[in-house]
């Protein structure tokens, strides 16, 4: 069932997710934007641009840090980078939860790459977001702290606590933007 205004400050007041209570929505809770990205940045090897992801490798990124002094980062046309968000998550076994991006960003051509999913069990994380600019002529700016996405949460009935993601996940306790682990 998907939780709404009441369950969601519960969710806030019971530290399952460290949100401030003036981005409650009626049924999500507005997401910001942290200060840490990962860049997609050429390889040294220019016939080296293969990325094998069944076998864990990875795109070559640089992290950058912005807005420190106040300034934005600038994301260009088709420009992806890995980003993440200032709230953290610590969900029990019987929430659920999906990231979606709000409708002025996608009014704008910035997209979310559609991995916005939270299994139950998902703790002491930030939630590390997929953007791409996907204008063709406009660069598009993004600043720490913005509102970048919502988040609707779900209860449903607990899962086992060996299937829960507490016990498989590999992606629980990350406190900054991360790159593929790759698959289990």
């Amino acid at each position: 069932m998907l939780i709404s205004y009441n369950g969601l400050l519960d969710l806030i007041y019971n530290n399952i997710i460290n949100a401030d209570v003036e981005n409650v929505n009626s049924s999500s809770i507005d997401i910001t934007l942290g200060n840490r990205l990962l860049v997609e940045s050429q390889p040294f090897d220019p016939n080296n641009r293969v990325v094998d992801i069944s076998d864990k490798d990875q795109c070559i990124t640089t992290v950058e840090w912005f807005g420190a002094n106040g300034e934005p980062f600038i994301l260009l046309p088709g420009e992806c980078v890995l980003a993440s968000s200032m709230e953290t998550f610590n969900l029990p076994n019987h929430i659920s939860a999906e990231y979606k991006l709000k409708s002025s960003m996608a009014r704008n051509f910035l997209e979310h790459l559609n991995a916005g999913w939270c299994d139950a069990g998902w703790h002491g994380s930030k939630l590390t977001l997929e953007f791409k600019n996907m204008n063709q002529y406009h660069a598009l700016v993004i600043r720490p702290g913005m509102k970048i996405g919502q988040v609707v949460f779900f209860n449903h009935e607990s899962v086992p606590d060996e299937k829960s993601y507490a016990v498989r996940g590999q992606y629980n306790g990350d406190q900054s933007v991360q790159k593929s682990k790759g698959v289990k």
